[in-house]
């Protein structure tokens, strides 16, 4: 593993700084939470100044319309953008991070030039249709059927958690195209259109109050049988690689914005005069090893994913196993240091800390990351 930066890359950095200084200020104000047309317009006009500055898709393949980067420069740019206070890709979460990184990858000549220009411009927005309400963590158990019909597929189902479905123009959908094959070789994966004919979309608010997940009901959907990325019961494969981006690299910006925000409660700990309690001193101090450990552990999957030829790993797991909980603990501690001001259900520590519950269950619950980490990693035999 090599920790540290070449000057090539440090002046990267240094560019990227003085863009961000530069453009960050004229952005205008972040449109309400509840308001997806306005925010699905702010993160796209973000993703087109990203595009025009040349910092869209940075770690994507130069033929794929990226910056053929590395992935050391990819984490210079999430770094650099979070500590700037950069807009997150929001609603462009699903087409820059999932489903177009496996365009790229998997993706024929013919669908890399349809899909991922849009995705880099800031044009179009993706969802993920992948989990079910019979079929989340046991993922291959999927039920949504599609039935061939001549060069379409006919799709019938349901999913739920689908991201930003309510905004999004493409779905990254998993469908069962072989019934009588053993369920992890049965599966295709389709982009499928939103605007489609017998696709309903519903909703679903959260713990914190947000709806930017929905179910998607599906009756007798037509996707044509050229929007299938791999071949036909190929797409359990084609999903590892999907789940491999969303795992590997998806939380590193989170996990630059955990370290600030502990810096922030030591701070406000200083000043409220929490600091003098000796057991939360030591517990911001173990929050604090536990970030950078899980820094290092992320430049770690980085190198090997230079050496992998960009696709990351089952490290990936690991470190989202790990952090899924350093979350939790972080906005436990938060409650400790702020005391009845975390309980205000207005402020962003109640949301932030309601949202982490999520994060052992989003990308992959931890029971299963146990068992990706003691099956590929440490060769343990398969449960029965």
């Amino acid at each position: 593993m090599d920790l540290s930066y070449t000057p090539e890359e440090e002046e990267f950095r240094a560019r990227l700084r003085e863009w961000l200084a530069k453009v960050l200020p004229g952005l205008p104000p972040k449109p309400s939470p509840d308001d997806w047309p306005g925010r699905r317009a702010y993160d796209l006009g973000w993703q087109r100044m990203l595009y025009d500055a040349g910092y869209a898709g940075l770690h994507w393949p130069a033929d794929a319309g990226g910056r053929g980067a590395t992935p050391t420069q990819h984490l210079i740019f999430l770094e650099e953008t979070e500590n700037a206070g950069a807009p997150y890709v929001g609603a462009n979460f699903v087409g820059l991070l999932h489903a177009g990184p496996t365009i790229a990858a998997e993706g024929s000549a013919g669908q890399r030039a349809r899909w991922l220009p849009p995705v880099l411009r800031g044009e179009e927005v993706w969802c993920q249709g992948f989990s079910e309400p019979d079929a989340g963590s046991d993922l291959a158990a999927l039920r949504t059927r599609a039935r061939r019909d001549g060069d379409d597929y006919v799709v019938s189902g349901s999913k739920i958690w689908t991201s930003h479905a309510e905004v999004a123009d493409w779905c990254e959908l998993l469908v069962r195209t072989d019934a009588k094959a053993p369920k992890h070789r049965g599966i295709s994966w389709l982009a499928m259109p939103m605007d489609a004919p017998g696709i309903t979309v519903r909703p679903l608010r959260t713990l914190a109050g947000s709806t930017e997940f929905a179910e998607v009901f599906l009756d007798d959907v037509r996707v044509p049988v050229a929007n299938r990325v791999g071949e036909e019961n190929d797409g359990w494969r084609v999903t590892m690689v999907t789940l491999s981006f969303e795992r590997g690299t998806a939380f590193v910006g989170e996990v630059v914005a955990c370290r600030r925000v502990l810096g922030e409660l030591a701070r406000e700990a200083r000043k409220n005069g929490r600091w003098d309690d000796v057991p939360l001193r030591r517990r911001l101090g173990r929050l604090n090893a536990e970030f950078r450990a899980l820094w290092r552990l992320t430049q770690w999957n980085v190198s090997e994913s230079e050496r992998s030829g960009g696709v990351p790993g089952v490290g990936g797991s690991v470190f989202k196993l790990r952090y899924s909980r350093a979350r939790q603990d972080l906005y436990d501690a938060a409650a400790d240091v702020l005391g009845p001001e975390a309980l205000d259900l207005d402020s962003r520590w109640t949301l932030d800390r309601l949202s982490s519950l999520s994060y052992t269950i989003a990308a992959g619950t931890s029971q299963i990351q146990r068992n990706i980490v003691a099956e590929r990693i440490l060769g343990l035999p398969k449960g029965r």
